[in-house]
């Protein structure tokens, strides 16, 4: 049996609680750009994937996303149900608890990351249903595909930490749900802005924090690797939300608060699946290069008329492609003997050309079932899955779960 290394297990199980720290960081980061009518709806169904994706997970997640890992197939087996026969099982020098563990912490915020793009609008209940089926029919097969040896794995695509399995499938997963629901009451014309700036910095900071877990812990090691992939992340937020405030600043002419927030988070985002396979100055490009696109990005809801509410489709599904396929042009096997090297660095287009083949599969495997979960329940929910006019009005807080968020008088 290979041996457990303490360090390497003190180091996952630290940062798989920083990852579980950032499902209550995109709540209150997305809590505070919703009204405050809509506030306790968004952090609901943000904690709420805490709980169901967590039990999911445990019964069959695991499993079907990790079973008969390294072959290259479509989905996984039973051989975990329950978790069965992992007690004392080594992964790596982890034990294999440490790892599921960790992966769990992904499984929890890549749905939640959706509920920015349907805010204001989606019923308890067919949020309920839908994080549900989207779990066991969208993201375990992509996590199989990607992160246990899947066929996307087998053909040499990479991704350290995310972009495809995280981003790109919850931003395609986001754009179908919001098709389905139709636009907010008054939207464009009618403005609506964040109810509390402040809180959406604050989560901004707690996931910026929690984010060296998801990439740095990703090396599943304390390593040189992970010491890399912490780095990138730093240097690339940083660029990320300088190359946001820049062009924001030349085309509105004004540099926000917001736009700090959101160009930081679009160059985790970018970052995610590089992280542990570029160095150098790679993450200063990738990050300006995230940042200035993510920001363009946002004008293509209102060319095309699609309303994602808190610019999750600009953020994290762009976001993703970016990182993903830049990858292809950045990466270095110097960095990481498990990578390759990119076009820059002479490895030639094939990588670039998986990359770009596994983002474009994902997009479109998570976009058309995340359509035809979100048109069954339409069909099957008595009522469907949008609040009706009146619940809009009032507020998804009081409507939705009989209470508000803020007490006046």
């Amino acid at each position: 049996m290979p041996e457990i290394n303490s360090g390497d297990t003190a180091w996952v199980l630290v940062a798989a609680a920083l990852v579980l720290f950032m499902t209550p960081g995109l709540a209150l980061f997305y809590g505070g750009m919703v009204r405050s009518k809509n506030v306790l709806a968004m952090l609901m169904q943000n904690f709420f994937a805490m709980g169901i994706v967590t039990v999911l997970w445990v019964l069959v997640g695991y499993s079907l996303a990790f079973g008969d890992a390294g072959n290259a197939g479509l989905i996984g087996n039973f051989d975990f149900v329950g978790l069965k026969d992992l007690t004392n099982g080594v992964s790596g020098t982890i034990p294999t608890l440490a790892f599921v563990a960790f992966q769990l912490t992904f499984a929890v915020i890549t749905p939640a990351l959706i509920t920015g793009a349907i805010a204001d609008r989606m019923r308890w209940v067919g949020w309920v249903w839908f994080i549900t089926l989207w779990s066991l029919l969208v993201y375990l097969p992509v996590a199989h595909w990607v992160f246990a040896g899947g066929w996307l794995a087998d053909r040499g695509a990479l991704d350290f930490a995310g972009g495809t399995v995280v981003h790109v499938n919850a931003g395609a997963g986001a754009l179908a749900l919001v098709l389905l629901l139709g636009h907010r009451r008054g939207w464009p014309g009618e403005p609506m802005p964040p109810h509390s700036l402040p809180l959406t910095l604050l989560g901004t900071g707690i996931l910026w924090f929690g984010w060296f877990g998801f990439n740095a812990g990703s090396a599943l090691a304390a390593n040189g690797v992970a010491a890399q992939a912490f780095l990138n992340t730093f240097v690339a937020a940083a660029a990320a939300m300088l190359g946001w405030l820049v062009v924001e600043r030349l085309k509105s002419g004004h540099a926000t608060t917001l736009g700090a927030a959101s160009g930081a988070v679009a160059g985790l985002v970018a970052i995610t699946p590089c992280a542990g396979f570029v160095g150098g100055l790679a993450p200063v490009a990738i990050g300006a290069i995230a940042g200035g696109v993510c920001f363009l990005a946002i004008q293509l809801k209102v060319r095309f008329r699609y309303d994602d509410s808190l610019d999750v489709i600009a953020v994290h599904l762009v976001g993703g492609m970016i990182g993903s396929i830049l990858l292809g042009l950045f990466a270095d096997d110097a960095v990481n003997a498990a990578g390759k090297d990119g076009v820059f660095l002479g490895g030639g287009w094939g990588l670039f050309g998986e990359q770009v083949l596994a983002v474009a599969v994902v997009l479109v495997f998570s976009f058309v079932v995340s359509g035809l979960i979100g048109l069954m329940l339409k069909a099957v929910l008595p009522g469907g899955i949008r609040v009706s006019d009146e619940d809009e009005n009032a507020g998804l807080d009081i409507t939705q779960h009989a209470e508000t968020a803020y007490e006046h008088g």
